[in-house]
């Protein structure tokens, strides 16, 4: 027999695992107040999410006002769970559902059915974890679909969810908002307690179309941002027109103003898109950092939105770039190995030591959908010629076709902005007695 005292020592610990296992998980509920307003309820408060879509960086959130993270997988999720704890943050956890557009076939029922199975096995292992927030059943799964069978399948991951976790409600997510679609997960996905939706310059339209299509519930703006690539103005040979880092963050304060806090009746927060970095169209389109993980003006805005308190040091803020004396969005035509001068104007409040860098680099021929991985093109060597404070003298390249000048500057309290100008080279044609038409090299997406 054990000495008494040992006995005493082992039962506490099992009291102890026993009682840890019992409070671990946090209730959270989608109800509505008196007022008729949705609201998250974690642990019975009220809870606003101020999310960001990734999971690196958590002190930088922490520190900007930020209260969640989200996953678009279960990749890692024991572990980004346990940082998020730590950090005070709680997670909206991804279930990736395959898409039609890489070759899931939702009337394969075998399939449809281990892929229940995955869910239900990950679910299980950590749904009593205190960090988790909600389930976000599939990513954007209606991106290029035709078979809307899917909302069948995330309905029955959404029911197995309720039937074994009754502590964590669940949320789907569409790429922008169709009224059609709306119908569908109405009719299809009565599991489904939040709407996810990803939209970018649509967000403006959110509002008005979630009533109109008769969506009732709660909502999120599951990913939002500056302009998608694919919204924006175009050159003549299809390079989509980038907002500098500083226009960014002027887009990002007027949409989570005007757009995400504007509706406190349904919307119950967002995950603003991309907490981090990577290359899509180009390597800034999305990200909040830079690669060397700087953080852009943006985070300043969203900082002062937050906690109503401006950041300590602020990031540069970029006002205009422009190469020749032409701003981005013209068609700017330049000859082959030529030189040409580009200028940037640029403030910062801190006064600090800021570092200009100027590259070009070739547009980019592998631009994708929904977010799939993407090629980065390199940086030309050899393209500076000269480049003294805000003033710099380039050369262009040999080869004719698409590229891009970019300029960044960073400052040494790990702050960056950014801007890009498009251009197209065009051939030296000074030996030709006849001037050739431009006939431009298309960019394939």
């Amino acid at each position: 027999m054990l000495p008494m005292n040992r006995l005493l020592l082992v039962f506490a610990l099992i009291l102890g695992s026993v009682s840890a296992a019992c409070a671990q998980a946090i209730k959270v509920e989608v109800k509505q107040d008196e007022q008729g307003n949705w609201q998250l309820l974690r642990g019975g408060a009220p809870y606003y999410i101020k999310g960001a879509g990734g999971h690196t960086q958590l002190d930088k959130l922490v520190s900007i006002g930020g209260n969640s993270i989200r996953t678009w997988s279960t990749d890692n999720a024991k572990e980004i769970l346990d940082a998020a704890q730590e950090k005070g943050l709680t997670v909206m956890m991804g279930l990736w559902l395959q898409h039609e557009r890489h070759g899931f076939d939702y009337d394969d029922k075998e399939k449809v059915a281990l892929q229940l199975a995955a869910f239900r096995k990950v679910v299980n292992e950590v749904k009593d974890h205190p960090a988790l927030l909600l389930w976000g059943v599939g990513n954007e799964v209606d991106l290029d679909y035709h078979n809307t069978n899917v909302w069948y399948a995330v309905n029955d991951v959404a029911k197995m969810i309720h039937e074994v976790d009754p502590n964590h409600p669940t949320c789907t997510v569409t790429a922008g908002f169709d009224p059609a679609e709306c119908k569908l997960i109405l009719e299809r996905t009565p599991e489904i307690d939040i709407y996810g939706i990803n939209t970018y310059s649509d967000i403006v339209k959110v509002k008005k179309e979630v009533r109109n299509a008769g969506w009732k519930g709660a909502y999120i703006i599951s990913e939002w941002g500056p302009d998608g690539h694919w919204e924006v103005n175009k050159t003549r040979w299809g390079a989509s027109v980038e907002q500098s880092s500083s226009e960014k963050a002027a887009t990002y304060e007027a949409r989570y103003t005007n757009c995400i806090a504007a509706d406190p009746q349904q919307c119950i927060g967002s995950y603003v898109f991309l907490w981090g970095q990577k290359q899509e169209t180009t390597s800034t389109w999305y990200g909040l950092f830079s690669v060397n993980d700087e953080s852009v003006e943006a985070l300043d805005r969203l900082q002062f939105i937050w906690t109503g308190k401006v950041p300590a040091n602020s990031a540069p803020h970029l006002d205009s770039l422009k190469l020749n004396g032409r701003m981005k969005g013209e068609d700017i035509l330049l000859t082959a190995a030529q030189p040409f001068d580009a200028h940037v104007v640029y403030s910062d409040v801190d006064k600090d030591k800021v570092k200009i860098r100027w590259q070009i680099i070739p547009e980019s021929n592998d631009i994708r959908s929904g977010g799939d991985a993407e090629r980065a093109p390199e940086a030309l060597n050899g393209s500076v010629i000269r480049a003294s404070g805000s003033t710099a003298t380039l050369k262009t390249p040999e080869n004719e076709g698409a590229y891009r000048l970019f300029v960044t500057l960073t400052d040494n309290n790990g702050h960056f902005a950014y801007s890009n100008i498009p251009f197209y080279v065009i051939p030296n044609q000074q030996n030709s007695q006849k001037q050739k038409p431009v006939r431009f090299k298309k960019l394939t997406m």
